[in-house]
């Protein structure tokens, strides 16, 4: 008995923790979109309108085209900027197609940059469609995993491989990059890896990485859904 009550407060205390990991994540993304919107998308409005004023000088002298011309182009970019920041939070695809079609959609997005080259592969068709809660977790991870090539890997290709059993979802995301020592990143307290491994646990999931210097790095994880 004291033996099964002490796993139950192992058990308990683990929860805790993934949830507070997972608070802390969210609270670091509410900071990253906030400098988002104040330094990034706030600065190009600012920008599209001291252009326009620009434009409507430039007029009222006599003078049109490239002012104007400029000031849309701000605009669009501007625009482009907000999408950017709203497929960041949650894509539309998520709510209304599954995991599947967000996490391509997502790698489409990467590919589109051309920093990395992302091959999506759904392995087979999902089944069912898992609630929104969930699926806004293993978005994030891919998402998480997929920053992580972008920012530290330096490859040039990486590959998504999503699979499911019954009542479980796996997803695999390997790179050719530089690679690393997977002991090192047990003791890693980036939020990145610690956001990860909380949300996974939150999941009640599993989590395998696999590693070596200038080999490239190959991240395995399942979920229950």
């Amino acid at each position: 008995m004291l033996q099964q009550k002490v796993m139950r407060q192992m058990e308990t205390d683990q929860e805790l923790l993934a949830t507070r990991m997972i608070i802390q994540g969210q609270e670091e993304e509410r900071k990253r979109l906030a400098a988002d919107l104040h330094d990034g998308l706030g600065g190009m409005l600012s920008g599209v309108k001291h252009s326009f004023q620009q434009s409507r000088s430039a007029m009222d002298s006599g003078i049109a085209g490239d002012p104007f011309e400029r000031s849309v182009e701000m605009l669009d970019e501007s625009i482009a900027e907000l999408r950017r920041i709203a497929q960041d939070l949650g894509p539309e695809s998520l709510l209304k197609y599954g995991i599947s079609a967000a996490i391509s959609d997502y790698c489409t997005n990467i590919n589109k940059s051309e920093m990395v080259r992302v091959l999506y592969q759904p392995l087979q068709q999902l089944p069912v469609k898992i609630d929104n809660a969930k699926s806004g977790v293993i978005y994030r991870i891919v998402q998480e995993l997929l920053n992580n090539v972008l920012k530290h890997s330096g490859a040039k290709n990486a590959i998504v491989q999503l699979s499911h059993e019954p009542d479980r979802l796996s997803v695999t995301v390997e790179d050719d990059g530089r690679g690393m020592d997977p002991e090192l990143l047990k003791k890693s307290k980036g939020m990145g890896w610690g956001n990860i491994r909380s949300r996974i646990e939150y999941l009640r999931g599993s989590l395998d990485v696999k590693s070596d210097p200038g080999k490239g790095t190959y991240v395995h994880f399942t979920v229950n859904i």
